[in-house]
């Protein structure tokens, strides 16, 4: 091993030992390692913040007279004592790894992965490190796959063409969502909040591999994105739940390791949650269409290498979560089926409202051309169960905390309204909207009305198919079909007594409702 192994070597944050909490063993660094990567991070940090603020940067040394020639050679020596700094830190760094016995078997294991191209499956040698996870080898690359057919060929959407009279305002919008729009959508990806956050996401990590026994891997998407991604395997568990595979997408600011995976977890089903582009030891940024092929790659992942079915998974989504959930259950429709907690309508209506009126035309246009996270148009591409929690102190997704504007409301609406035309009338609409303006009460129709209300649907379902939109309720009185609006509405949707992200409570947590069907019943 070359000494620029350890100087350009990957971090190290802890080895595991494979046995409870207390025997974990956090990497501790020597002096003169630390010091060297005292120096690096400070200035990385520096840097961070410089990206982010370079305009204003920028505007001051231009109005000191930094960019005047006589300027320059101030700012070369500048550059040359910095890039000296980072050379001295680098050896620094470099003598204190290779003073390491657990740095040194960890270089061992990584090259040995390296030269054989993989991790060694579940007991490899490197997995017994938690490193930085850009210097991890692919565990499964999606362009290895010929001839899927698994997956149905879906079109790629069409943006508005570009017309002159528009263009200072698509110029404008294109600039703000790749300087500080998609930031402010997806916080998770900027750099000094993953900083802050490494340690909680290190326990973390270490919690569900030791604990959980779970395994880490890099996917590999369509776009060379390197995914990071976290399997936990219950499908050896008597309780019966491991076979089911639930696939986890997080919020624009949660990651696998703090984030939903927690709930079904402790429920032992089966489980695989993963990072979005950006985010943690995920590459990339996340745009929507590198967001769909990070979580197409991680459905392929699990049905291509893992060896679930496609009718053993559930999408489950929390928060803008919903539209990577949606989306995938948009292109593997037989999937058993979708659960969204807090998820929204269309992104925005919730950017609009923050941001200042003058400009809301260009927040439009940078939404609906580079941001068009429209959960909505979505969920009506799904025909399988799909079920909402919605969350009643919801400060986020809501205005000032008013229940009646949360939108996952609209969300909820906009599903039954596809899926049942002929039932959901204008007046039981109404009514619908009038049980959404406040917490959920306890269940009022009459047990008798809601085996009719059941029996109708299995009775059209078993004759008709599953197919959306159904068209059940055509000649039904409004008194029927109100009382069959509120029977399907509470089948979707349960109430949780919290904020945004407090973690989901596991008796939330159910399979999605489905119509049951049965080949000869009439309903009489």
């Amino acid at each position: 091993m070359s000494f620029l192994s350890y100087m350009f070597g990957p971090n190290l944050y802890m080895e595991y030992k494979g046995v409870p909490e207390p025997q974990r063993k956090v990497y501790e660094s020597g002096t003169v390692e630390k010091f060297g990567e005292h120096i690096l991070s400070t200035l990385s940090v520096m840097w961070s913040v410089g990206y982010y603020t370079s305009p204003l940067i920028a505007t001051f040394l231009y109005r000191r007279g930094y960019f005047v020639a006589d300027s320059m050679p101030t700012l070369a020596k500048i550059t040359t004592s910095v890039g000296l700094l980072v050379i001295i830190s680098l050896v620094m760094r470099g003598v204190g790894r290779k003073q390491s016995r657990v740095y040194s078997n960890m270089i061992k294991a990584l090259e040995a992965a390296r030269a054989n191209k993989t991790t060694g499956g579940a007991s490899g040698e490197l997995r017994r490190f938690d490193i930085d996870f850009s210097s991890w080898p692919v565990d499964f690359d999606v362009k290895s796959l010929t001839g899927d057919t698994k997956k149905p060929a879906v079109t790629a959407s069409r943006r508005e063409p570009l017309r002159f009279a528009t263009l200072p305002c698509e110029v404008i919008a294109y600039l703000a969502i790749n300087t500080f729009g998609l930031p402010m959508i997806y916080p998770g990806s900027v750099k000094l909040l993953e900083k802050f956050m490494r340690p909680m996401l290190i326990s973390g990590r270490a919690k569900l591999v030791e604990d959980d026994n779970g395994i880490r891997y890099k996917i590999k998407t369509i776009d060379s994105n390197e995914i990071d991604t976290l399997f936990i395997d219950n499908r050896g568990d008597n309780v019966g739940n491991g076979k089911t595979l639930i696939i986890c997408s997080e919020g624009n600011a949660g990651f696998y390791e703090v984030g939903i995976m927690g709930t079904p977890v402790a429920l032992k089903y089966s489980v695989l949650g993963w990072n979005h582009p950006g985010f943690a030891g995920s590459s990339g940024t996340p745009y929507p269409h590198q967001d769909k092929n990070a979580i197409d790659s991680v459905v392929q992942f699990a049905i291509n290498h893992l060896g679930f079915s496609v009718e053993d998974i559930i999408f489950y989504g929390w928060s803008i979560g919903g539209f990577s959930t949606l989306y995938a259950a948009s292109i593997y429709p037989d999937a058993k089926g979708v659960v969204l907690d807090a998820t929204f309508d269309d992104v925005l209506y919730l950017a609009v409202p923050r941001m200042p009126s003058q400009v809301a035309g260009i927040v439009k246009t940078a939404i609906r051309n580079y941001c068009n996270l429209n959960n909505a148009e979505l969920a009506e591409q799904f025909n399988g169960p799909i079920s909402f929690i919605r969350r009643t102190e919801d400060e986020i997704i809501a205005e000032d905390n008013h229940i009646e504007t949360n939108r996952g409301n609209f969300l909820v609406l906009s599903v039954l309204k596809h899926r049942y035309p002929k039932i959901f009338g204008v007046p039981q609409l109404a009514r619908i909207k009038g049980l959404l303006s406040k917490p959920l009460e306890p269940y009022s129709i009459p047990a008798s009305e809601e085996k009719l209300s059941m029996s109708r649907l299995i009775t059209y379902a078993s004759d008709e198919g599953k197919s959306f939109p159904m068209l059940i309720g055509a000649d039904y009185s409004e008194e029927v079909r109100t009382n069959m609006a509120v029977f399907l509405f509470r089948k979707h949707l349960r109430d949780y007594n919290s904020t945004h992200c407090t973690p989901l409570p596991g008796e939330y947590f159910t399979m999605p409702w489905d119509i049951p069907t049965e080949q000869g019943f009439v309903f009489t």
